[in-house]
This record gives structure tokens, sequence and C-alpha cells, in this order.
């Protein structure tokens, strides 16, 4: 049985994940420190589904507390670890950049200083389509990216370089992987379509930025998940995109298929298209399918109501989530 460390495993992609690792009968420790950037109460919700497993080991501890982490690679022997833990969040980055340097950066390096230590030679890094701002689309990973627009985004891309540090001079193998706008179920409360659902639902009118018409590249979280774990292969270091892969789906489309999905009509509040965000990201996904044998199986639709009905069937809880 293959020991897995993955990092946030109490977060949305990083919960997903583990679940599916310990379907496939690897044990994984999972490392989250719970903080409280958005309601612990999901987080909180996506922990307890895992501790049913008997394969699941959870530590409560931070990635930028390197004894804390020398305590654990102490304690088990890993085959690889899967770094989820990251400060998310492009507008949030702007107010508290520190926080983003310290978990993003550093948080990373400590990881890749234990696996030279341990001598673990399997490194998955999620990072971010916030990445490839300014640059021509379908996005593909041999732009340049040299130019992010967010504090959030230059984090991520100094986590990729700093991975291919330690690839180049200690052999580690590397799967960056830069996932573009998951959605679905006990996802992230500051992520539109979570805002917009309950909103819609409380009849509270739903902050728009810009007219709608700013489009992503929705990939739903199962697909997200089992790219992660595909991701595991060796491939010596390669950044790779997760996404939907086909045309991108506008807010405005969003909004329109909740109203049909809740049965109500949405209130606005529209306010001006901030700086940091992007018009339209669009991922490339023919390195996914080449490398990984992986390519996204869930229509936004579909996932979209998935997601719909997870909220109504919790409301009971959520409706006391902070937004």
């Amino acid at each position: 049985m293959q020991t897995i460390l993955l990092t946030g495993s109490a977060g949305f992609i990083g919960s997903k994940t583990t679940e599916l690792l310990l379907k496939q009968g690897m044990a994984v420790v999972g490392v989250d420190n719970l903080n409280d950037y958005y309601d612990t109460k999901l987080k909180e919700y996506r922990n307890n589904h895992l501790l049913k497993f008997d394969n699941y080991n959870f530590k409560l501890a931070d990635i930028e507390n390197l004894p804390a982490l020398r305590k654990i690679f102490n304690e088990y022997k890993f085959d690889a670890i899967i770094n989820l833990a990251a400060r998310a969040g492009v507008r949030y980055s702007l107010e508290n950049p520190h926080v983003y340097i310290t978990t993003n950066i550093h948080g990373s390096l400590n990881l890749l200083e234990l696996m030279k230590e341990f001598n673990v030679k399997k490194y998955v890094i999620a990072s971010s389509s916030s990445a490839y701002a300014g640059e021509e689309m379908p996005f593909n990973e041999d732009l340049p990216v040299n130019k992010p627009i967010s504090t959030y985004a230059a984090t991520k891309k100094s986590a990729e370089l700093i991975a291919y540090t330690y690839h180049y001079l200690f052999g580690i193998d590397i799967s960056i992987l830069r996932y573009f706008t998951v959605y679905g179920p006990a996802g992230r409360p500051d992520m539109s379509y979570f805002r917009f659902i309950k909103w819609i639902d409380d009849g509270i009118p739903v902050e728009l930025f810009g007219d709608g018409s700013q489009s992503r590249d929705f990939t739903y979280i199962d697909d997200i998940a089992d790219g992660t774990v595909k991701a595991l292969k060796n491939v010596g270091y390669e950044i790779i995109n997760l996404g939907g892969g086909k045309n991108p789906v506008s807010i405005n489309y969003m909004i329109t298929k909740i109203e049909e999905y809740i049965g109500k009509k949405a209130i606005f509040n529209r306010k001006e298209f901030q700086k940091t965000d992007m018009d339209v990201t669009w991922a490339d996904i023919s390195k996914a399918k080449k490398i990984l044998d992986w390519e996204p199986i869930i229509s936004f639709d579909k996932g979209l109501k998935r997601t719909v009905d997870w909220y109504i069937e919790n409301k009971s809880w959520l409706k006391d989530i902070k937004l």
C-alpha cells in the first residue's frame, strides 16, 4: 500500500482528491491547518467524511511550520507528496499578500526540503490558470507567463520555479497542475458559483463585477481529483493544465442556469470590473491527454446541477455559512 502525504486535505480539491486516493486503496496522511480564510464548518464537513476511512490519518499542522512537518516525516515513510495547501483567492491576495508568500512559497519550500532530506522522489503541486494573464488562448503550458497580475498568481508561479530547482538539483519528479476554475459540491464559499447559488436562493442581490460576459473554463471537482491522482506517475518535470478544455462558460450563462435549477430569478448589484480579474480563461488540455490519459467527463450543466442539488440538500446548515 502506497502512503501519500496530502496537504490541504480538508480543502475543496484536497478532500476530494484524498477521497479518491483512499477508495483506490492508498493510505493518506492528511495535513491541514483548518484556517478561517473561509467558514471552517465546510472544512470540518469534508474532513469528517474522510475520517470514516480506516486508511486516513489526519494531522492538524501548517506547512509553514517546518518542525511540525518534520515530525510527520519522521513518523511515516511517504511514497509521494501532493501539495494542495495554499492560500487561494485573487482579491484577498491584494489585501493580505504576506500570508500568500509564507504559505504558497515558504510552505512549498519546506515540503521540498523535507523531501530531499527523507528521499521522497515524487511531488505533485497545485498551480493555477491565473498564471496565464495576458496570454493568447487557449492557454498552453509553453507560454512564458512572466507577468502575473495578482499576488496570488505571482506566488503560484514562484512555487513552480522552486519546484523546478529541486527537480534539477535533487532529481525529484515534479507534476505541476494548473487548475482552471474548479467548481462542485462542498466548494469554497468565496467562489462566485457558491455565492450566486446562495444569494439567488435567499433573494439577496448578486454582486456582479463587470457585465457578466467574462467567462471561465470551469472544471468539475471529480474530474480535477482524477487528474491530480493520475499526476502521481513519473513525468520528470512537467507543467500540465487541468481544465474543461472546451468553450469557456460566461458568468451570465452560469447565473441563468442557477436561476433555472433553483426556480428563482436573480437580483443584481452591479459593480465595476476588477483589475485583477481575467476576461477569459481557456485551457489547452492536449498535454494532459497525452501524458496523463486524462480529460474531463462531467459537463458544466451536469456539474452545476449536482452542485445546486447538494446545496439544497444541505441548506439547513449551509444557510449559516459566511460568504
